[in-house]
This record gives C-alpha cells, sequence and structure tokens, in this order.
C-alpha cells in the first residue's frame, strides 16, 4: 500500500490528511494554534506549538485508521507563507515567528523604498516592497530585538521548519523564497544585493528546493515522536493558497479560487506573470505556471472578532449560523452600513499596514444583522477590489471557484455572487491544503503520476447564481467602500 501524508501548518489550526493515490481519503485530523497579538497589528505563534500539533496530528491519523506507518509512501507539509522563523544554533526558535499578517514594519518598508527603486525591484522579484517582506521583518528585529536576531543561524517559513523537524534537513521552499523578496525570478535564485537590502546573509537561508522535491526523510527521532516510519521521504512542501488553488481545480487562464477562511485569499493561474504592487505573484505547483493572487490580512478572523462581540440570539448551534439567520433578512447594501475589514492593516490590494478597521454609516435603525451583514459585505468587496486589479492587468476571469470554512455560509456565498455578479462554483470533499500537501508528495516519490489526477480528489458542488436585482445596490455599496478608504487614507497613520 503507498498512502501519502499531507500537513498543514495553518493560521488557526494544524490538519493532517491521509490519502491513497486512487482519490480515497482515509482521514483527517486537526489541532488548534494560538495566535500571540500583544500590540497592534502584531501577529506572532509559537513554531514549538506546530510541531506539537504536527506530532499528536500523525499518530491519530495512524491510530484511526490502523495503518501500519510503513505504508506511508511520503509526506508533504503545506503552510500559510511567509512566516519568518528563526532557529539558534541549536535548532531551537530564536523568537516566536512573525506571521505573513503581521503588519508592524510600516517605517521599514518606507526605509527599503527609500534605499531602492521600487519599481525595479518588482519587475526584479515580482513582488511589491510592502509588509509582506521578510526582508522588511528581520530589520525590524535589528531595530527592536537585535539579541534574538544575532542568535539565528537560519532563516526560514512555517512548513520549512516542519520539514526540518522530520528530517533534519533545512531547506527553502521555492515559494517562500519568491515572496520573500530575495529572489531574483530571471536567475531562478537568491541574490546578495536583494538579501542585503533586507539585512540577511547568505548563509542565513537553507538551499531553495522545488516543492516536489524529496529533501529528506523521517529521522529515527521524529519517528519516536510522531509514530511515522523511520525512513520515509518527505518532499519540501507548498504554500497553502497555492496548493488549496490547486486541489480546487485553478489549473486554466481564467479560473480563479476565492478562499473564505482566516484570511481572504483570491487566485489565478496563467502562463505569464504580470508583475503589480498590488498583487503577489507565486510559482503554482505545476510547472511552467505561475499563481499571481492577493491575500485580506482578515476575512474568517473578522468575522470571528465581531460574532464574539455581538449580541448573539441565543440558540443551538455556532453564533455564525445564528447571525446569519440575522443579517439575511437586511438588504443587499446594509442599509448605508459600510465595513472597512482592515483590523490588521492590509495586504492587497491597497498594500497599506498603517489601514484600521472602519465602520462608517451608524444610525440608530441598525441592528445586529445589520452588523453582521456589513461584515460578509466587507470580505466580498476586498475580493471584488482584487478582480477590479486583475481585469485592469488583462487576466481572465471566466470561472470563479470558493472554497474554506466560510463557504458553509449560504447568505455570504450569495453575497459573493452578487457583489461580483459572478456564479460562484462550490466544491464538495475539499478539504483544503493539506490534500495538495500531500498530492505534492505522491508526484515527489512517484506515486502519482503527474499533475492531472487531482480531480479525483474534489467533486464539484452547488452553484451559487447572481442575483440581478442586487447588481445597481452592490455597485453603490461598493463604490462607497473603496471612496471612503480613499477619504480615510491620509488619516490612517494618525491612529498608529
Amino acid at each position: 500500500m503507498a498512502l501519502l501524508l499531507g500537513l498543514d501548518i495553518g493560521t488557526t489550526s494544524t490538519i493532517g490528511i491521509l490519502i491513497d493515490p486512487g482519490g480515497r481519503t482515509l482521514a483527517t485530523a486537526h489541532r488548534a494554534v494560538s495566535l500571540h497579538a500583544e500590540h497592534p497589528g502584531w501577529a506572532e505563534q509559537d513554531p514549538e506549538d506546530w510541531w506539537r500539533n504536527a506530532c499528536a496530528v500523525c499518530r491519530e491519523l495512524i491510530d484511526r485508521t490502523g495503518i501500519a506507518p510503513t505504508d506511508i509512501a511520503g509526506i508533504g507539509i503545506t503552510g500559510m507563507l511567509p512566516a519568518v522563523v528563526l532557529l539558534d544554533a541549536t535548532g531551537r526558535p530564536a523568537r516566536r515567528s512573525i506571521q505573513q499578517s503581521d503588519g508592524r514594519v510600516g517605517r521599514e518598508v518606507a526605509e527599503m523604498a527609500a534605499e531602492t527603486d521600487p519599481a525595479a525591484f518588482l519587475a526584479r522579484t515580482g513582488n511589491g516592497i510592502t509588509q509582506q517582506l521578510v526582508g522588511a521583518k528581520l530589520r525590524w528585529l535589528a531595530r527592536h530585538e537585535p539579541d534574538a536576531l544575532a542568535r539565528a543561524e537560519t532563516l526560514f517559513g512555517a512548513y520549512d521548519f516542519v520539514v526540518h523537524r522530520l528530517t533534519g534537513v533545512r531547506s527553502l521552499e521555492a515559494n517562500w523564497a519568491l515572496e520573500s523578496g530575495f529572489y531574483d525570478i530571471d536567475r531562478g535564485d537568491l541574490a546578495d544585493d536583494l538579501l542585503a537590502l533586507g539585512h540577511a546573509g547568505r548563509d542565513l537561508l537553507p538551499p531553495v528546493r522545488k516543492g516536489h522535491e524529496v529533501v529528506g526523510s523521517v529521522t529515527a527521532a521524529a519517528a519516536a515522536i510522531t509514530g511515522l516510519a523511520a525512513g520515509t521521504p518527505v518532499v519540501a512542501g507548498a504554500a497553502d493558497h497555492i496548493a488549496s488553488a490547486f486541489v480546487a481545480g485553478v489549473k486554466g487562464a481564467g479560473d480563479v479560487l476565492i478562499k473564505f477562511g482566516g484570511a481572504g485569499d483570491i487566485l489565478l493561474s496563467t502562463d505569464r506573470p504580470r508583475p503589480d504592487p498590488r498583487l503577489f505573484l507565486d510559482f503554482h505547483i505545476m510547472p511552467d505556471l505561475w499563481m499571481p493572487n492577493g491575500c485580506m490580512a482578515c476575512s474568517g478572523s473578522l468575522l470571528n472578532w465581531m460574532a464574539d462581540r455581538l449580541a448573539v440570539p441565543p440558540g443551538a448551534g455556532r453564533p455564525h449560523a445564528r447571525l446569519d439567520a440575522l443579517a439575511e433578512a437586511v438588504p443587499p447594501g446594509a442599509e448605508g452600513l459600510v465595513l472597512l475589514p482592515y483590523f490588521l492593516g492590509e495586504k492587497t490590494p491597497i498594500q497599506d499596514p498603517a489601514a484600521r478597521g472602519t465602520l462608517v454609516g451608524l444610525g440608530l435603525h441598525h441592528t445586529t444583522g445589520h452588523l453582521w451583514r456589513a461584515t460578509l459585505e466587507a470580505v466580498v468587496f476586498g475580493f471584488r477590489h482584487h478582480v477590479d486589479v486583475a481585469r485592469d492587468l488583462g487576466y481572465p476571469i471566466a470561472r470563479v471557484l470558493a472554497s474554506d470554512g466560510g463557504t458553509a455560509s449560504a447568505v455570504w456565498m450569495q453575497i459573493a455572487a452578487d457583489a461580483l455578479q459572478q456564479p460562484v462554483h462550490l466544491l464538495e470533499g475539499h478539504p483544503g491544503s493539506c490534500l495538495g500537501a500531500a498530492y505534492v508528495a505522491g508526484v515527489g516519490v512517484g506515486a502519482i503520476d503527474g499533475w492531472d489526477a487531482i480531480d479525483r480528489f474534489v467533486r464539484p458542488g452547488r452553484t451559487v447564481t447572481p442575483r440581478q436585482e442586487a447588481a445597481a445596490t452592490y455597485d453603490h455599496a461598493y463604490g462607497l467602500y473603496r471612496d471612503v478608504y480613499e477619504a480615510l487614507k491620509p488619516l490612517y497613520p494618525r491612529f498608529a
């Protein structure tokens, strides 16, 4: 038996999946992860939590299915990026990880932009000078925590860390390198001057590896903790949003995925990248393709925050479902209530770490249902902003797919279809990025032949059709959403 194991080191949880190459999912398991945000705009996690979770998930998958650990032919890891993980000489984290959604580096971003030509940097690296850059976070550490930076001997990402704990090998998956701002896309390698701009020495970063490359195998020490078999091959892995989009079916021009997860991702496939400061650029999992994409810092995490603070009607089940029922009774546009979802600053497409969550248009007639609907609409308006950017760059938008936990909300999916004025295609059997990680491992170890077999694992679900009568209302509300930000943009730095 040649089974495949995938692990997703996610923002809110660590998820594992066990599959066979024929398209069958044997089991999934998960463990929660804590996010630390002691200061405005901060977002940190403890890498040791990821490792403890990975060990527990691996043992649960093996115990629940009753397989022999030797039945697992390959392991793939996926995760959010570009998280900043620093290891000291003993292999322990020098500090907590600084997450991709962290927004503390406004000063450092401005410094980097002043020290180089932003347009040339964009053309060379595929990504703009933004709070996403690893170099900006290293500059912050040099200024505020020089001792932690001085102790660091290795710099890599979240899933690279788990690969290292499993194998003892230090590697850097290609998409972390690409999003870091240290990677020259024409040369296909890290560049010394880009590393210097980010205050990083080349000896700090491990070798860059393609996602499906086997980088090592499970050590005896890791096998004892995880229950895995020593010697099991482990591939370099994949960025979580890229893995998820591939699993969803984003393979051809015009395919778009919107992910209703803790953050809000939107991704599309192309054979020719068009670097633009409003979007990130990543490698597609499939060779010779690219995946331009956007990420909003708050999506599901914003809903969780709002649900904790609203007066939720009593009843069984999650408060989100009860709030959805209230929002469904409110007309599109929330009767003039507009929310800007910039509760952690914002990444794409505005790239503004100083932006803040903002509620505009409140009146005494507004209810809990209005507040919840405005929150749902805010996330969708963020996706629509990205769609506008994609069209402006000449990317076709032919098919919109939706995935992740938020797709369980019927009212949210209807808002998405109405505000985008596009059918939204939902998916069945999409367990998320962990499936993409397992699939990449299958290709890497030769258990799966090529990239087209991914369609065996995920089935199309229902399609949500846009209501034409809502189009004008949402055009108006979306216009307000864009105008409110532009009006308040000069003021946001004063709230810091």
